[in-house]
């Protein structure tokens, strides 16, 4: 995986940074990290609606360690304290995707004597958005992401025999516990043959309303305890051969209920697809 630091798709001299490393944390890892100072990194646009949210979220549910906000133009510096580590997010790619997609990441890594900040060790991160969308596409979602970042990271510190390179697999164990919840979903994250509910409803027993990303977000900031939301992020519809991430996420409790990936092709759109619906459907059989 290909990583350039990221300032909210707006390039700086910074973000010349690049890098390739797949890193999985150790135990050790896991219990430095506990025991630092988490350093918020900022956009540089104070305007920014990124920061306003995320400084929200972090304010009202960040308690697994310590936290301080930081300008994006100290991060370099900062970024060698080992007794920090960072939130931030960064561009992604990945070095056998022959599109050259880019990716909007939330990593979570700690701080040391790197190189270059590219090589900092992740304790996790999360696919947020297609790089180069507008952030109002996702803002909405950030404290449900950060909630669900900060009890995974609670979940593999007591059980690290979970981490892998897919470690996210692990929660569509959640599948079966869809029973009773209302599944959101916004049209244009659906494939041509599940883009109605009636269409949906012919193949998923479960009840599934299609919303705007205003009435997810409302959703979200009212903690509807029976509402799942789709998280999908893909590469607009540009390309082939490019990874779609699939998340579905308890408004409430940010728990996974489900997650997977595929790669776009003529058959199979960046979109939630029909055999998503057939996975959760079987799970509900069991």
């Amino acid at each position: 995986m290909k990583r350039i630091l990221a300032l909210l798709c707006i390039l700086s001299p910074l973000l010349s940074l690049m890098g390739q490393r797949e890193y999985l944390p150790t135990p050790a890892d896991l219990d430095r990290f506990l025991h630092t100072k988490t350093y918020i990194v900022l956009n540089d646009n104070p305007l920014s609606g990124y920061n306003f949210e995320i400084q929200d979220a972090v304010k009202k549910y960040w308690n697994i360690t310590e936290y301080e906000f930081l300008d994006h133009d100290d991060f370099s510096a900062k970024s060698s304290d080992t007794n920090a580590s960072f939130l931030y997010l960064a561009t992604v790619n990945f070095e056998k995707d022959r599109s050259n997609t880019r990716y909007l990441f939330m990593c979570l890594s700690l701080g040391g004597d790197y190189d270059v900040i590219d090589e900092m060790k992740d304790i996790a991160n999360l696919p947020l958005a297609y790089y180069g969308v507008p952030e109002e596409e996702y803002n909405y979602k950030l404290s449900t992401m950060l909630r669900f970042l900060q009890d995974h990271v609670r979940l593999i510190s007591a059980h690290p025999e979970l981490v892998s390179q897919n470690v996210y697999k692990h929660y569509n164990e959640n599948m079966a516990s869809l029973e009773g919840k209302v599944l959101y979903v916004v049209k244009d994250e659906l494939a041509r043959d599940v883009n109605t509910e009636a269409k949906i409803k012919a193949i998923y027993p479960l009840p599934v309303k299609i919303v705007d990303r205003e009435e997810i977000g409302e959703m979200v900031l009212a903690g509807d305890e029976k509402a799942v939301f789709l998280h999908k992020v893909g590469p607009d519809g540009k390309g082939m051969g490019s990874r779609v991430y699939k998340i579905l996420i308890g408004a409430a409790d940010a728990r996974f209920y489900y997650f997977d990936y595929h790669k776009t092709s003529p058959k199979n759109p960046d979109a939630f697809l029909y055999s998503d619906f057939k996975k959760l459907a079987k799970a509900q059989r069991k």
